[in-house]
C-alpha cells in the first residue's frame, strides 16, 4: 500500500464500517476517510438524500420494508466502488444480498458497543430521533439488546476485525483502524 501525506492511493478495496446504531459508524468513518484522503459514504444518508426525507419520515410513509428496498438500492449502487470508506446502516447486514454486492470489495470492520453506551448515545445525539426511528415497541435498552441478540451474529461472521467503542473517543478508535490498514495491508 503507498500512503503519502495520509492519503492511501490504488486501492482495490473499501472499508466498510458495520455494527448497531449509535456504535459509531458515522462519526468514524468520516473522520478515517478524512485521514486517509478517501470518499466517505453513509448509507443512511445517502438514502436520505435519494429520497429527500429523514429516515423517520420514510419508515413513516414506506415501512421498515420500504426503507430497506431503498437501502438496497443504495449499497447496489456502491458495488462498483472502490478505494473508499462506507458505514452501512446497522440493519443493512441483515440482507444477504448487501453482503453479496460488498464482499468482494471490502474489509468489514464491526464497531461495537455495550447496549446501555448504544443507548446513551442515542439519547443524548439531537438527531436521534429522526435518524433512528424505534425498531420495535419496546423501550431503548430492550429494543437495543433484542437488536443485537439478533444480529450479533451475522455481524461476528461478517467483521474482519471487531473495535469496541465503549468509553473510547472517535480519534483513538480511528487510529486503530489506521493501524490495521497499515498493519495488515487491508486496502491491496
Amino acid at each position: 500500500m503507498s500512503e503519502m501525506n495520509g492519503r492511501v492511493d490504488d486501492l482495490n478495496r473499501n472499508i466498510i464500517l458495520i455494527g448497531y446504531r449509535s456504535a459509531g459508524k458515522t462519526a468514524v468513518g468520516s473522520r478515517l476517510a478524512e485521514r486517509l484522503g478517501l470518499p466517505f459514504y453513509d448509507t443512511d444518508n445517502l438514502i436520505c438524500r435519494r429520497k429527500g426525507k429523514s429516515v423517520s419520515e420514510i419508515v413513516a410513509e414506506m415501512g421498515w420494508a420500504g426503507f430497506r428496498k431503498e437501502e438496497r438500492i443504495v449499497i447496489k449502487s456502491l458495488t462498483f466502488v472502490t478505494g473508499c470508506v462506507i458505514a452501512l446502516g446497522g440493519g443493512a447486514v441483515m440482507n444477504p444480498l448487501n453482503l453479496e454486492a460488498l464482499k468482494a470489495r471490502g474489509v468489514f470492520i464491526w464497531l461495537d458497543a455495550a447496549p446501555g453506551v448504544i443507548v446513551e448515545r442515542m439519547e443524548k445525539d439531537a438527531a436521534t430521533a429522526a435518524q433512528r426511528p424505534p425498531l420495535s415497541e419496546a423501550d431503548s435498552l430492550g429494543e437495543t439488546a433484542a437488536m443485537l441478540k439478533e444480529r450479533e451474529p451475522v455481524y461476528r461472521l461478517l467483521a474482519n476485525h471487531r473495535i469496541d467503542t465503549t468509553g473510547r473517543g472517535v480519534d483513538e478508535v480511528v487510529d486503530e483502524i489506521s493501524g490495521l490498514i497499515q498493519e495488515k495491508n487491508l486496502l491491496l
